[in-house]
Parts: structure tokens; C-alpha cells; sequence
């Protein structure tokens, strides 16, 4: 699965993050392709409270270990393949 986002808080003002087969996460700056839609969503982490608003799956609340702000916009895409940097 790949996450293109857009939005401040991140490294990058526009970036994509690949999650390996393995669990690991890679990110990379810009979008790579291809893009295959999946779902559009929302995503705001204020302190250690992350809320998301997704089309596929709804609202959803969530705590974290890290405190940070990020507002991002980002779809989430399928890889066709196998993808590894």
C-alpha cells in the first residue's frame, strides 16, 4: 500500500510512504507511480490525538506515543507489483 500526502508536518510538503511486505515504511519525496485510487482522507494530529476522516472507512480517533502537529490531505493507492527502494 502507498500514502501520497499533502499537507505540513511532514518531511516533505508533498510526499509518498510504501509500506514494505516486511512492515517497514519507506518514504520518499514526490509521488511515485502508478496510482491506483483506493480512498481519499484527512488526517489531523494535534499533540498525541490523531483524527482521521476517511472515504473508505469513516472517522476514526486515535492515540499516539509521539507528540507532533500535522494537517495532511492524502489518498491511499495500491502498488501494482512489488515495490522495493
Amino acid at each position: 500500500m502507498k500514502y501520497i500526502e499533502f499537507g505540513i508536518g511532514n518531511t516533505w510538503l508533498v510526499r509518498t510512504e510504501i509500506e514494505q511486505p516486511d512492515g517497514t515504511e519507506v518514504e520518499v519525496q514526490g509521488i511515485v507511480r502508478p496510482v491506483i485510487f483506493r480512498s481519499l482522507y484527512i488526517r489531523v494530529w494535534i499533540g498525541r490525538t490523531v483524527w482521521i476522516v476517511d472515504s473508505r472507512e469513516g472517522f476514526k480517533r486515535r492515540s499516539k506515543i509521539t507528540s507532533r502537529f500535522r494537517l495532511s490531505w492524502a489518498s491511499a493507492v495500491s502498488c501494482s507489483g512489488k515495490l522495493i527502494l
